[in-house]
């Protein structure tokens, strides 16, 4: 469970190693305009944030695809936390004088680390770069009960923000989700994270095999009652490499069609915008000031490292956007952290035409939209204005008052076709 993987596909689902990118076969470009790029860190205020990924679980959900490992016997916790100090260091070198804006523990399941642990990978950010004092620090937590105890543990740690993987409200699908708490744990979990920490959120899936749009009426009307600031609704998503992938193949598992997956959606929105809880992004619903900080970073195309096993990085070395991702075993990445300082196994400069790729793909996500000036000075190509002329006409994007542009209401279901339309 966990934090949306913005680049790795869209819709997202729970969880993130850091976005990974998706620059694939449907985008097909045409001749770009030649354009003298001005140097700078295509950063916006200069966001810089931390990702640290702990890719331990308790067990596997049948939906998961991401780079989570079910350990068991005996852990030597400080050795493998020495190794993240390692690496961050690592980081650290390659982003002098950098701002920590935000920090993100993510998984896996980051809670089953000890408060300590949590606490000297903060310390180690917090030696290498210079961290605002108001930095939001979330962690990813499950919501069973010997993880809840050690909540006040986590806050001393320094984390001010928890993100709870409750994933349903119901007895029957959190089993078949494979999820080990009870609804009455989950509900317990939210009102003790919200006693403890600063902010809170929790994540459900939604648009499940054999639910109505009435089942999740109710369900969606509980959580909101239940939620404060934010919440995370995703559409299950089947995923290659998982259980639900295979029973999905082998004709055991139905979902939903695309035309009530659709009106899951729209459900959704308008239930989340009732409740003063709307969405300011495909899946993220927040009241005004509560947006996770950390995920903005990624959306509006910050710079982040990522640390940690099978995370991924976007990096700004000597004027050049980097992509990378690190080993994803966690043991075999220790050992490579303990070889060469770092476990980074994949580091690729981007080209202009990925990263403003990169740029639609995260942008578009946000109910502010994209800015087609800074779109330029990343991909050094302007956004064709007769694709936008005929998205508009489609009523898929609209431009704000400040020339931003945006994917409407009716857009968002067919993103991914936006997307592709203004790349090309």
């Amino acid at each position: 469970m966990a934090t949306p993987s913005p680049l790795a596909k869209c819709p997202p689902k729970p969880n993130t190693h850091g976005p990974r990118a998706s620059r694939g076969s449907a985008i097909v470009r045409a001749p770009s305009t030649s354009f003298s790029r001005p140097r700078l860190r295509n950063n916006p205020n200069d966001l810089f944030g931390v990702y640290v990924h702990w890719p331990f679980c308790a067990s596997k959900c049948p939906y998961c695809d991401f780079n989570s490992h079910v350990h068991r016997g005996p852990f030597d916790e400080d050795g493998y936390v020495a190794a993240y100090e390692r690496e961050i260091a690592h980081a650290a070198q390659l982003t002098p004088g950098r701002v920590v804006q935000s920090i993100f523990f993510g998984g896996g399941t980051p809670s089953l680390m000890s408060p300590s642990t949590t606490g000297r990978i903060i310390d180690a950010i917090a030696s290498h770069w210079t961290v605002e004092p108001n930095a939001e620090i979330t962690l990813e937590a499950n919501p069973t009960s010997v993880e809840v105890d050690r909540f006040r543990g986590f806050r001393t740690a320094g984390v001010n923000r928890v993100s709870l993987g409750v994933q349903s409200l119901r007895p029957g699908p959190l089993a078949e989700l494979g999820r080990r708490h009870s609804v009455e744990e989950a509900v317990a979990a939210v009102r003790i994270a919200q006693s403890v920490f600063e902010r809170s959120s929790f994540d459900l899936i939604y648009a499940r095999p054999r639910q109505t749009l009435d089942d999740w009426e109710d369900e969606l009307k509980e959580a909101l009652w239940m939620a404060q600031g934010h919440i995370s609704l995703y559409q299950l998503t089947i995923e290659q490499g998982t259980r639900y992938f295979d029973l999905h193949a082998a004709g055991k598992l139905a979902m939903p069609d695309e035309d009530l997956s659709a009106d899951f959606y729209e459900m959704t929105q308008e239930l989340t915008a009732a409740a003063g809880l709307p969405a300011y992004e495909i899946s993220n619903h927040a009241r005004p000031g509560q947006e996770s900080q950390h995920n903005l970073l990624y959306w509006r195309y910050g710079e982040y490292a990522g640390i940690g096993p099978g995370a991924h990085g976007r990096l700004m070395i000597n004027n050049q956007r980097h992509a990378t991702a690190d080993e994803k075993m966690p043991f075999d990445w220790q050992k490579n952290v303990v070889a060469n300082g770092h476990g980074m196994v994949v580091d690729d400069v981007l080209t202009w035409e990925e990263q403003g790729d990169e740029f639609l793909v995260m942008g578009l996500r946000l109910k502010e939209g994209i800015s087609p000036a800074r779109f330029t000075a990343i991909s050094g190509r302007q956004i064709n204005a007769a694709q936008i002329a005929a998205l508009k006409g489609y009523g898929f994007v609209e431009t704000l008052p400040n020339g931003n542009i945006r994917v409407t209401d009716r857009g968002w279901p067919v993103l991914d076709a936006v997307v592709a339309d203004l790349a090309a």
